[in-house]
């Protein structure tokens, strides 16, 4: 069955990722503040349905992705708590057939500041696993605290120019998952350095809010569903890092613009939809908004909008 996010959910995404940062139990601390700046020439286009809001975008030519897997990820309580999604994973990041550098992610390099755009490169760095240091009930400081304590033993580097992937698995909860997002992305200072993070949840514990479809074509639901809200999460941390540079009036992100919409969809063999192919696997993700052409919604940059 074709299972799209429920209204709520897009809602309260956008309220992780806007004016307000709920602190994972229930309350809310401030979030970023938003300004009126305008661009003042350089790379930052408007006019294209997304408004440009003076803040840096991360210009890196790769940017690098780290992943921490959190919780169990070899016999959780999921199928997908398996080293079959881990590498279903890395080969969506992957620097070899990923999907730094395709099309799709190119629609990202339409996004800049005032010194220059997104290259629409991200390759996966470097991953560390964590089996449960901060327990199994995460808030968002607790997260913090996974992050800081890898870049502090020197398990992964301090990298204000990469985003950090929080994955749980599914014995793992996060206040609000499920019920209010499907994932999140932020950024605060630790180690030092001004770090750029974003949650993903096993989706396998909400497939009715979370996933796109049960019947996965890589037979594992849970990664797929994973994928999505990941490419959502990088699109929109690479181009509004510090949640002051690109999203439209009602502050909308540019991933958030085209929230479980996918266009054009094949079949694989066993009924299940894709609309993209990369590392040797197809996989269903939704569009992101280009800022070019009008602006739009497509899979692939200079595509046709949806």
């Amino acid at each position: 069955m074709f299972l799209l996010l429920a209204a709520n959910l897009v809602v309260a995404q956008k309220l992780r990722e806007g004016s307000l940062i709920p602190d994972g139990a229930g309350g809310a601390l401030p979030g970023e503040a938003v300004g009126d700046a305008k661009p003042s020439g350089g790379a930052a286009v408007t006019g294209n349905g997304i408004n440009y809001n003076g803040g840096p975008v991360l210009k890196s030519s790769v940017v690098p992705i780290y992943i921490i897997w959190y919780g169990n990820w070899t016999n959780g309580p999921k199928a997908s708590d398996s080293q079959n999604t881990v590498n279903l994973i890395d080969a969506l990041l992957g620097a070899t057939g990923g999907i730094g550098g395709s099309g799709y992610e190119m629609i990202n390099s339409t996004y800049g500041d005032n010194t220059g755009n997104v290259a629409g490169n991200l390759a996966l760095n470097k991953q560390v696993f964590d089996t449960g240091s901060q327990g199994t009930r995460l808030r968002n400081s607790r997260i913090t605290s996974i992050i800081s304590s890898q870049l502090t033993s020197g398990g992964l580097p301090t990298d204000a120019n990469g985003v950090y992937l929080v994955l749980t698995s599914s014995n793992i909860s996060e206040n609000g998952f499920c019920t209010q997002f499907c994932g999140f992305h932020t950024h605060q200072t630790i180690n030092g350095a001004d770090i750029k993070w974003a949650f993903i949840g096993n989706v396998d514990q909400c497939p009715s809010g979370c996933e796109i479809q049960t019947t996965s074509p890589n037979g594992d639901s849970g990664a797929d569903g994973m994928a999505n809200v990941i490419t959502h999460e990088t699109e929109e941390a690479i181009s509004d890092p510090d949640l002051n540079a690109w999203f439209d009036s009602s502050g909308q992100e540019n991933a958030d613009k085209c929230n479980f919409k996918f266009g054009p969809t094949q079949t694989a063999s066993n009924g299940s939809k894709f609309n993209q192919t990369f590392g040797s696997h197809n996989w269903m993700l939704q569009m992101n908004w280009e800022n070019s052409r009008g602006g739009g919604c497509d899979q692939t940059k200079g595509g046709t909008f949806f």
